[in-house]
């Protein structure tokens, strides 16, 4: 055993130089950094702060031998973050790691601070996307019948489509409603559609959050052998109405190959979403509401334009929507 007065005259703990984050997910990063020679074999522990930018000030150790973050083991680097954070998906951290070596007397030597990177958790990956598809579908309930998919608008944006758009309803990019690391939000253009009945008529609802004029088109126009049918998303906003985006896209379009290497592709005559029968015949689920985004244009000629009779119900408006994040129903563990 070396004597004391060695053990005091051992230099100090460099803090830790060239942090790399790689490996990044929704939910998870690795992080590495050079350890001199000399520190190798004296580190016992790794103690990382983490903190959302922006968010509360960084909390660093108050006291040089009390932590306030993760303490880990020494393990060889690049060392594997996940599961201790509850990291959400698309969000920005900061990052800073010091070294320790844990004393007898059970507290800690420690390095100094490295210094302080940024880094973006990434979207859903496709197993987080299949997780609120296994959710979503133990509440679809049983299927109904429908004939049509619709868009509610205002007079102005049909206009708009006339005169602008040549009377074809051109893609826009889907805005950041539903789960926060859903892959399309932010990224995929499209053009949103219902298809939900009324229960007692099996047409559509004569109330609308979207404007009062309704564009009906065929269902088979759309939802064809022709397109891929995905599965996107399930949300609810603090209501008791939980919706589920699916998405339609031609196959071989750029928007297909978008979905195919990030969403759940859905057997179109056996899902509990949205089906339609080999014979014709097309279903909807009765106990969820379903926004179908068509990832081509879509002239207005494909469909009928009509005013509805009923009121601009505002308030089931899902632009933009924030979904509840204590929703037991519809939130997944992976990735807050």
């Amino acid at each position: 055993k070396a004597p004391r007065y060695l053990k005091e005259m051992e230099p100090p703990l460099s803090a830790p130089h060239g942090i790399e984050i790689s490996d990044i997910t929704c939910d998870s990063f690795r992080v590495s950094w050079d350890i001199l020679p000399y520190d190798i074999h004296r580190i016992t522990h790794y103690f990382i702060d983490l903190n959302k930018k922006g968010g509360q000030k960084e909390n660093k150790f108050k006291h040089r031998d009390v932590p306030t973050k993760l303490v880990a083991k020494a393990v060889a680097l690049p060392m594997m973050v996940r599961g201790h954070w509850f990291l959400s998906p698309r969000t920005e951290y900061t990052l800073a790691v010091q070294t320790a070596i844990k004393r007898s007397d059970g507290e800690y030597t420690v390095s100094g601070w490295s210094e302080t990177l940024s880094f973006c958790t990434g979207d859903y990956a496709m197993e987080q996307v299949r997780q609120l598809q296994v959710k979503a579908e133990g509440i679809a309930g049983r299927m109904l019948p429908l004939q049509v998919f619709y868009r509610n608008q205002t007079p102005e944006y049909f206009q708009y489509v006339r005169e602008k758009w040549g009377s074809v309803m051109l893609p826009s990019l889907k805005d950041q409603s539903g789960s926060h690391g859903s892959p399309i939000s932010g990224t995929l253009h499209g053009v949103f559609f219902s298809c939900n009945t009324e229960f007692n008529t099996g047409h559509p609802p004569n109330d609308s959050p979207y404007g009062r004029w309704r564009l009906t088109v065929p269902a088979g126009h759309l939802f064809h052998e022709g397109t891929n049918l995905y599965f996107a998303d399930f949300y609810c906003m603090y209501s008791a109405y939980h919706y589920v985006v699916l998405v339609l896209s031609p196959q071989g379009s750029q928007g297909d190959v978008f979905c195919n290497k990030r969403l759940p592709l859905l057997d179109p005559q056996d899902n509990p979403f949205l089906t339609r029968g080999e014979k014709g015949g097309y279903w909807h689920a009765q106990d969820l509401i379903l926004e179908v985004l068509f990832t081509d244009p879509v002239p207005l000629g494909l469909g009928q334009l009509a005013e509805i009779s009923g009121h601009q119900l505002m308030s089931l408006s899902t632009a933009n929507a924030k979904k509840d994040p204590s929703c037991k129903v519809c939130n997944i563990s992976g990735g807050r």
